[in-house]
């Protein structure tokens, strides 16, 4: 399955590296040491179209496909994960929003997420419930015209800095998956609160929360789609999000490659650079190698998922997700033996390539869970 990158793709991606290189990098350690969030770095990265790059140009987005914004995240996450984060997850549950939100919702919502002027988030996970998303316990009734939420959302981006949502809950808690319903839910609600996660192995400038609703009260006119149908409105951007989390992947275990490639052009051991050593070339050739097939088969799902079926683009973008976050972790792992006991301390930036990139194996589905995916549709 062949993917082509344009001349305008190759625009993108070059104007993502630079701002990566001129805004992200310099800043990358401080924020991880201090868990900051980068607001004027996401503000600013707003106004080059790289927030939520995908939605339309008539409610202020770049309108980008999603290769187009494969290639922005893909660049973020290279010059840092925890920020690339934080600036790539500022539109979480837009397109939900896009494709099937009532048009005040979009008018009043995606010009200020895509001009940095607003945050969202995406309130799916539960304290016990993760890949198993039937299986949540949140709940909307109705009460008139309106519906009283209650429950507990876990690892939920952006919690403490967004300021609107989507919020899966049961509204038919008897139906399973077929009784989930999707809530545009605003933060400023009486009854919604926040607790922030800060003790992350990694991508640490990325807020994290539990988000708890007591008694929220949102009109029958804040559901997004259909009543119940929330399961199935979510299952159309599965794909999109593991393809997504694929190009983190590939952008985190590139930059460790670049790390590794530096520092081994730089370290001298018996009067001559490691790099010279056949044992470190063969560990940056086997590192490459592996950074080139995750990125191809990224950009591969990323086309089938824009352009081929839903079976094969749901596999294609498990199997992109599976591979590249996989490799990711070992690249990473790779990077920290080529700088040897420099790459176990923060005096270098592998160490946390190596933290940030365990994230990727773990949302938007675990690796296991991609097996499954992968081989339900092989057999």
């Amino acid at each position: 399955m062949a993917y082509q990158l344009s001349d305008e793709h190759r625009a993108i991606q070059q104007a993502v590296r630079e701002f990566g290189e001129n805004e992200i990098a310099p800043v990358a350690k401080e924020h991880d040491e201090k868990g900051s969030y980068p607001e004027a770095i996401r503000k600013k990265a707003a106004k080059y179209d790289f927030v939520a790059p995908h939605i339309p140009i008539k409610y202020g987005g770049a309108g980008m496909g999603l290769l187009s914004a494969v290639l922005v995240t893909e660049q973020l996450w290279r010059a840092d994960p925890g920020i690339g984060s934080a600036v790539g997850s500022a539109g979480f549950g837009t397109n939900m929003i896009i494709k099937y939100g009532d048009e005040w919702m979009k008018e009043e919502w995606l010009p200020k997420i895509a001009a940095g002027e607003a945050v969202s988030y995406s309130a799916i996970s539960e304290p016990a419930h993760g890949s198993n998303v039937a299986g949540i316990e949140t709940v909307a009734e109705t009460d008139g015209d309106s519906y009283v939420l209650n429950g507990n959302k876990m690892w939920i981006t952006n919690g403490t800095v967004a300021d609107v949502g989507l919020v899966m809950a049961k509204t038919s808690p008897d139906k399973g998956h077929r009784g989930i319903t999707a809530f545009l839910i605003p933060t400023d609600l009486d009854g919604f609160s926040t607790e922030k996660i800060d003790n992350k192995l990694g991508i640490r400038a990325s807020d994290l929360a539990e988000v708890i609703l007591n008694d929220v009260r949102v009109s029958e006119e804040n559901v997004i789609g259909e009543v119940d149908k929330g399961f199935y409105q979510l299952m159309d951007f599965f794909s999109h999000g593991r393809t997504r989390v694929a190009s983190q992947a590939v952008g985190a275990a590139q930059a460790a490659l670049d790390a590794a490639l530096d520092y081994a052009g730089e370290r001298e051991q018996f009067n001559q650079p490691i790099g010279e050593f056949q044992a470190i070339q063969h560990k940056l050739a086997e590192m490459a190698t592996n950074v080139e097939a995750a990125r191809s088969l990224t950009y591969c799902a990323a086309s089938q998922v824009e352009n081929g079926d839903d079976d094969i683009a749901a596999r294609f973008a498990s199997m992109a997700k599976l591979f590249a976050s996989e490799h990711a972790v070992d690249v990473a792992d790779e990077a920290i033996q080529v700088h040897g006991g420099a790459g176990f301390v923060s005096d270098h930036p592998v160490e946390r390539y190596y933290r940030d990139a365990r994230i990727t194996k773990i949302y938007e589905g675990t690796s296991e869970i991609q097996k499954n995916i992968i081989a339900d549709r092989l057999l």
